[in-house]
This record gives C-alpha cells, sequence and structure tokens, in this order.
C-alpha cells in the first residue's frame, strides 16, 4: 500500500472549500448557514479483527484498520460537503470530525463544521 492510500482530504477542485480555522485569509464570511454533518458507521470485519488481535500481540500499526478509516473519515467528508453544497454553501468553516464506537459492533465517524458563504476580499 502506498501513502496514497493512508491519506484524506479535500479534493483541490472542489466547489465547497472546507478549513479548520474560523476564517479563511483572503475571504469574509457574507452568510452563515448553520451547522452541518456528514455521518457514516462502517462494522468491522471479521478478518480484520482477527489480524489486529494477532499484530497487537508483536505490534506494529494495523495497516489494514488504518486504511479503512481513512476511507471512512473520506465518506463522512464528502457527505458533509454535499449537504453544504445542498444548502447552498461554498464553504465549512471549523471542519472536526469526531469517532465513536457504536456497540462494540463498529464505528461511527461524525465530520461536521459550519456552512458559510465566502467570496474573495
Amino acid at each position: 500500500m502506498g501513502i496514497e492510500d493512508f491519506g484524506g482530504g479535500q479534493n483541490a477542485r472542489t466547489d465547497v472549500l472546507v478549513v479548520t480555522t474560523n476564517d479563511v485569509p483572503g475571504y469574509r464570511v457574507e452568510k452563515v448557514i448553520g451547522e452541518v454533518f456528514g455521518l457514516t458507521v462502517r462494522s468491522r470485519h471479521l478478518g480484520s479483527q482477527i489480524g489486529a488481535g494477532l499484530k497487537s500481540m508483536i505490534g506494529g500499526e494495523l495497516k489494514g484498520l488504518t486504511k479503512t478509516l481513512v476511507e471512512t473519515r473520506n465518506q463522512a467528508m464528502e457527505r458533509l460537503v454535499e449537504q453544504a453544497r445542498s444548502r447552498g454553501a461554498n464553504g465549512v468553516l471549523m471542519f472536526r470530525f469526531d469517532v465513536t464506537e457504536t456497540a462494540d459492533v463498529g464505528t461511527e465517524v461524525c465530520a461536521y463544521g459550519t456552512a458559510v458563504v465566502i467570496s474573495p476580499l
């Protein structure tokens, strides 16, 4: 697996800019639309659980689980961007992830932030 399998983030050609900051240098916030989020829940794969258990005894990165978490986070972010776009936003400020275990059967990943309309100064 290459480094591209373990990365994430936004496509450079998107029409909705997502940032973790309160503002975007060179832009002003014209309108605050409100909170948006993207949510996904992934169940655990039995094979990866067994592999993770074995790997935990000898140490090292659990690459299969890492790749799955990256894919899950990217899906949550894509859903957040879709929701922001559908509400008329072209930006999301204060972007964050929240990850929670759900009843020992899977992992919930929520991407959230504040949808806004921004324009260049």
